[in-house]
């Protein structure tokens, strides 16, 4: 662990996983840093599963978090996490920062899935996932929010999505929700009430020749094509447990 000091802690995690010329998948490089605890789980068809455990509470208000995953060819990868991550206000104040690096090289695949961020009230945090991908690379990427726990009003909660495919980027939202957010963000242009928010990206070589088609999925979620070999799933929804419906919906119809 990069350690604890007066403004929190530091901690940075990487994988990296790569084909074993068996049809199979190794991790060359699973190292664990303070409280992300990386732990490898059963895989099938050829690939790596590795799930996130917690090993302590946080991001804390202070701590600055990191995690690289790195997928060479033709290796397959699977991210989980064990449970939700709760951002929870510190003793020492500040904003808490989370990073995440996903790297795919030509001919690899990583299904990025871990279980939702959760906003605690009081909380400050800022998190950025920023995914490369390469060409002929496949990429199943969820990201979950949700703003407060059951009752309580939310933390502020700040995100960037940024994806890149061969170089060239197709997706680089942000969204600032909370107090102290710009107004509007309960608005009905951004979360219209709802305290969960949700994105899945999903970028295949075959939507370069058979994009999916922009449409509605019920009331409160859309598909948007994206320029290049992969598609937007964007989604609210009151709560949680129909979030995870709408999206898991939503992989389902993009095969």
């Amino acid at each position: 662990m990069d350690g604890m000091t007066a403004t929190g802690v530091r901690a940075h995690a990487r994988i990296a996983a790569r084909a074993d010329g068996r049809g199979g998948t190794a991790l060359p490089v699973l190292d664990s840093d303070g409280p992300l605890a990386l732990r490898r789980t059963r895989g099938s068809g050829g690939e790596a599963r590795v799930m996130v455990v917690g090993a302590m509470s946080g991001p804390l208000g202070g701590d600055r978090f990191a995690l690289d995953a790195r997928v060479e060819e033709g290796a397959r990868l699977h991210v989980g996490s064990a449970a939700a991550t709760i951002a929870l206000p510190g003793q020492t104040g500040g904003a808490a920062r989370y990073d995440v690096r996903l790297d795919v090289a030509d001919g690899g695949e990583l299904r990025w899935l871990p279980e939702q961020l959760i906003a605690a009230g009081g909380s400050d945090l800022y998190v950025t996932t920023r995914a490369e991908i390469g060409v002929g690379a496949r990429l199943v990427l969820r990201e979950e929010q949700v703003l407060g726990r059951f009752g309580e009003e939310p933390g502020r909660l700040g995100s960037r999505l940024t994806v890149r495919v061969a170089g060239r980027t197709v997706l680089d939202q942000e969204l600032a929700c909370g107090p102290g957010a710009p107004g509007g963000w309960d608005g009905p242009a951004v979360l219209a009430g709802h305290r969960s928010v949700g994105q899945l990206v999903v970028a295949r070589p075959e939507f370069a020749e058979r994009p999916p088609a922009a449409r509605m999925l019920g009331e409160n979620a859309a598909v948007i094509p994206l320029a290049g070999p992969a598609v937007l799933v964007s989604a609210v929804a009151p709560d949680a447990l129909r979030l995870r419906r709408v999206l898991d919906e939503a992989l389902a119809l993009l095969g």
